[in-house]
């Protein structure tokens, strides 16, 4: 098991989690170093994932019918923890 920084009785606020939802993905993902190459009507596909299309907070990956927001594409396609993607996107641990 993975040790974690913050204590076990500690929550992320639904205002946290909310602008989380909402975080634009392009910018997390180039901190990340994961190339994007750009599409029509403001889209992106990182090149890493064949198919992966990205707009602001959401992405659509059609060939795996899979979709989601910010906190989704962390934790469905980055294979991250719930805690680990919200870490990612804020650049804080909760209250």
């Amino acid at each position: 098991m993975t040790a974690t920084n913050h204590s076990p009785n500690s929550r992320w606020t639904r205002q946290q989690i909310r602008a989380a939802r909402r975080a634009p993905l392009l910018p997390l993902l180039q901190q990340r170093g994961l190339q994007l190459i750009e599409r029509p009507a403001g889209n992106f596909e990182l090149a890493a994932y064949k198919g992966l299309l990205l707009k602001d907070s959401y992405w659509r990956w059609p060939e795996r019918n899979l979709a989601g927001n910010a906190i989704d594409f962390f934790v469905q396609v980055l294979g991250l923890s719930f805690h680990d993607a919200m870490r990612q996107i804020t650049g804080s641990v909760p209250p």
